[in-house]
């Protein structure tokens, strides 16, 4: 059986059950709570770019309902293009997460926000201590600095997006306490031993799917970048809702595809979910339809802050694919001058009040 520890991003993903317990001792999540709520603010917006920015997706649809300011998912790379059209007047909370906290994006927003609405209150989540995101000054600003662990040093996101997501939920989540960090964490240590299982089992696709209602339909996002980030572009991915993958992307199913559905801990949305994994394995005998969640193929507790919990199976699958493929896991595009861990070649234009 091949030794897959001798990756970081493998040893990132296995060390998030221990971050997380950790950090649920740490965070302190009554000041944040506090400080947001004496803001008065209207509207929040998490912002960030690629998973960064799936990172606010999943949130405002996690918390559609419960009450209080509007939430709103702003990525930074629409932000930075037209910060006009976003800083227009408004004074909303930005949310800000970015695992180097360096990236030319997010250096864009600061400067926008700098120019645009610099009284605007920020919240700042980075897993890089001497980043941008952590020592840029503001007129009123808070500062959240994970863990050095989550400063993952792989390719990919994984324990960064895994942390960075539930501190979020801990501050925002009217519902919830930080003792869910340490739920997930306890779930999370119980499953990762099935995922390897699962994955080492499991065959190696030609394309693979992953849906999900509400907010697993951008955890499904999350996982279908993981796939091609890891595969370096050798398995394609794509993602969709659960109602709306029969809206035309069920045309993507060919051949040796995995098909992943992250099934919904809410009674009503799981019924869809089951629906459409009956119609999968009646039209697609060559496919592979996995339902992921509660009494499904894998049993997970997806409801709550264990929206991630799927997300860890993907990465688990991407690196076992990824080492299948022979490629360097830590750094698919090593040589090919493509891609990077901290997104290069972008050139920031000036932002300037009008």
């Amino acid at each position: 059986m091949t030794n897959l520890s001798r990756f970081a991003t493998w040893r990132e993903i296995q060390a998030q059950p221990a971050i997380w317990a950790a950090w649920a001792k740490a965070l302190d999540v009554v000041s944040l709570r506090d400080w947001v709520a004496a803001l008065g603010v209207d509207e929040v917006w998490f912002c960030g770019a690629g998973s960064s920015a799936y990172i606010g997706e999943m949130l405002v649809a996690a918390l559609e309902g419960q009450g209080g300011p509007r939430l709103r998912a702003v990525a930074t790379t629409d932000l930075v293009a037209r910060p006009y059209a976003y800083l227009n007047g408004r004074k909303p909370l930005v949310v800000s997460f970015g695992r180097s906290g360096n990236s030319a994006e997010t250096l864009g927003t600061l400067d926008a926000l700098d120019a645009l609405a610099p009284d605007a209150p920020r919240l700042n989540i980075t897993c890089n201590a001497g980043s941008a995101l952590a020592l840029r000054k503001a007129a009123l600003q808070r500062v959240i600095v994970l863990p050095d662990a989550t400063h993952d040093a792989g390719f990919a996101m994984t324990s960064s997006f895994s942390t960075m997501l539930l501190t979020a939920l801990a501050v925002f989540d009217e519902s919830g306490s930080k003792g869910q960090l340490e739920t997930v964490s306890a779930d999370l240590t119980r499953l990762l031993p099935q995922y390897e299982a699962f994955a080492r089992a499991a065959r190696r696709p030609e394309r693979v799917v992953f849906v999900g209602s509400g907010a697993l339909t951008f955890a499904a996002r999350e996982a279908a970048l993981k796939v091609m980030e890891l595969a370096a572009g050798q398995i394609p991915a794509l993602w969709d809702s659960t109602l709306g993958f029969r809206h035309g992307p069920k045309s993507f199913v060919r051949g040796v595809t995995d098909i992943w559905v992250f099934g919904s801990a809410d009674a009503h949305a799981a019924r869809y979910d089951a629906d459409l994994v009956a119609e999968l394995r009646g039209q697609f005998p060559s496919a592979q339809t996995t339902l992921v969640g509660p009494g499904g193929d894998i049993d997970v507790p997806t409801g709550g802050w264990g929206i991630i919990l799927p997300v860890v199976l993907a990465q688990v699958l991407a690196v076992v694919w990824s080492e299948a493929l022979g490629l360097p896991v830590d750094d698919p595009f090593v040589g090919q001058g493509t891609l990077s861990r901290v997104v290069s070649g972008v050139k920031l234009y000036p932002v300037v009040a009008k």
